[in-house]
């Protein structure tokens, strides 16, 4: 082969690749942490039923091949013979899907006829054995006090910042029994490779995914942009979140990622805000969300889903979602409304404003729908114009987690820093004629916002205007 042929095969064969590289600019991938598919599972997730207190189910994910769905299940004993008594259950084969780390199989698993208040242990089958014993137990058939944790957009920084909140939160306040997520669980679009997205997402929650139930909410990051046949632009749900978590089919019919969860005394009620908004599923998930509050025999009712009612960083409120759902809550006397979405945090107890809302509570007015904003993950919003009188409480630049108990006619509500400081809290006791709020008498830290271009930890602002 001459020099001048091998030249010129080199130069074509090396323009199309340049071409490709100069249009497409390669994914961003995690550094330093494979997340190709092992013999043994992983990202294993754990999900309530809908009566928790009777079933739970499992997603997981294996190699290529493992193609069976296997798990062993037992009433935990206290010895090392878990295996005596475990009772095998299969579901369907895995589900097949290829990424930057190689092919898989995502694997779902429901356990149905538990006993309530019960410890289970279940361990998983991948293509070397089996996983550990994990363990959760199931919800009490009756009121019982319980915590939850809920979580704002874990979404950037998963593994960085993100998983530090997590840990902490887990950390320090034990008897967690459910996790609320309020969307955008992972960047999906424009961070990184998304299938290490997903691998750190798992990474940063660890074997708490597995042990305690999760309630997830989708976020517009759930979703990915499609062209469709016309050309016209649309999105569709990614192909994780499905994959991922194994939830109750009794919410929208078409839509997943609606659903409810009765857990002793309380019903979570999960929404999606997306696909009402850009989809068009707002008229169904409008009479779902009225119906599923009518039938609710629950002493308390939270609503989760992303879009926020009312901003603390967009320049308008999320005006098709305050329509819609905003009359649906006020009339069915909804607890809270947990959101995500603008990355910073505000408690909201009145539109009218903290000062009316300050004055209603020492007039003994009761208290409507609480709404919550949240973010645990690294990309920061600035706070809007009207943050600064209508919320009760916000932050800025702030990484949070809060922890809810319920007990009772009281529900206490504490929001916490990622270094574990008190940041906001209150209580909400349900009396005759309903709810009152009172403040955490608690000493919490001062507010947390940017000066100028100088954050609330003295170093740069990292909160970006929207």
């Amino acid at each position: 082969m001459s020099r001048l042929f091998l030249t010129m095969l080199l130069m074509a064969s090396a323009a199309p690749l340049s071409a490709q590289t100069a249009a497409t600019p390669p994914v961003p991938r995690s550094a330093g942490t494979p997340y190709a598919a092992r013999t043994l599972p992983d990202r294993i997730m754990l999900t309530p039923a809908a009566d928790p207190s009777r079933g739970m189910a499992v997603a997981w994910r294996t190699d290529a091949a493992q193609i069976a769905s296997e798990a062993q299940i037992a009433i935990s004993v206290d010895g090392p013979t878990l295996e005596e008594k475990a009772r095998t259950v299969t579901g369907p084969v895995g589900t097949a899907k290829d990424s930057a780390n190689g092919p898989a199989l995502y694997h779902q698993i429901h356990f149905d006829n538990l006993t309530p208040d019960t410890v289970y242990a279940y361990r998983l089958k991948g293509s070397a054995g089996w996983s550990e014993w994990l363990q959760f137990r199931t919800a009490a058939a009756e009121v019982r006090p319980f915590r939850f944790l809920y979580l704002g957009d874990i979404q950037n920084g998963i593994l960085t910042y993100a998983s530090r909140v997590i840990r902490q939160a887990f950390h320090a306040n034990g008897g967690i029994e459910l996790v609320a997520h309020a969307g955008d669980l992972a960047a999906q679009r424009d961070d990184l490779d998304h299938d290490d997205e997903w691998g750190e997402f798992n990474q940063a929650g660890s074997y708490n995914w597995s042990i305690v139930p999760q309630l997830p909410a989708t976020g517009n990051h759930e979703y990915v942009d499609v062209v469709k046949p016309d050309g016209s632009e649309s999105r569709t749900l990614g192909p994780y979140f499905p994959l991922q978590f194994a939830l109750p089919d009794n919410g929208v019919p078409g839509l997943r990622a609606t659903y409810f969860v009765d857990y002793q005394g309380v019903r979570f009620i999960i929404l999606d805000g997306t696909s009402a908004i850009d989809l068009g599923t707002m008229a169904q998930q409008t009479a779902w969300l009225d119906a599923t509050l009518a039938s609710s025999k629950a002493k308390w009712n939270v609503v989760l889903f992303h879009q926020p009612v009312f901003t603390c960083a967009r320049p308008q409120d999320t005006s098709e979602v305050k329509a819609a759902w905003k009359p649906v809550f006020d009339k069915r006397k909804v607890d809270l409304v947990l959101q995500g979405h603008d990355h910073c945090y505000s408690r909201l107890t009145s539109e009218a404003g903290r000062e009316a809302s300050a004055q209603a509570r020492a007039n003994g007015t009761i208290q409507g729908p609480v709404y919550l904003v949240s973010v645990t993950g690294s990309k920061m919003y600035g706070l809007n114009d009207r943050a600064r009188t209508q919320p009760d409480k916000t932050a800025e630049a702030t990484e949070l987690y809060q922890v809810v108990d319920v007990d009772g006619d009281r529900l206490k509500f504490r929001t916490y820093t990622a270094s574990g400081k008190l940041y906001d809290g209150f209580d909400l006791t349900k009396r005759a004629d309903g709810n009152h709020l009172t403040d955490t008498s608690e000493p919490t830290i001062a507010v947390r916002t940017c000066t100028g271009n100088i954050g609330p930890d003295g170093g740069k602002c990292v909160a970006r205007g929207k």
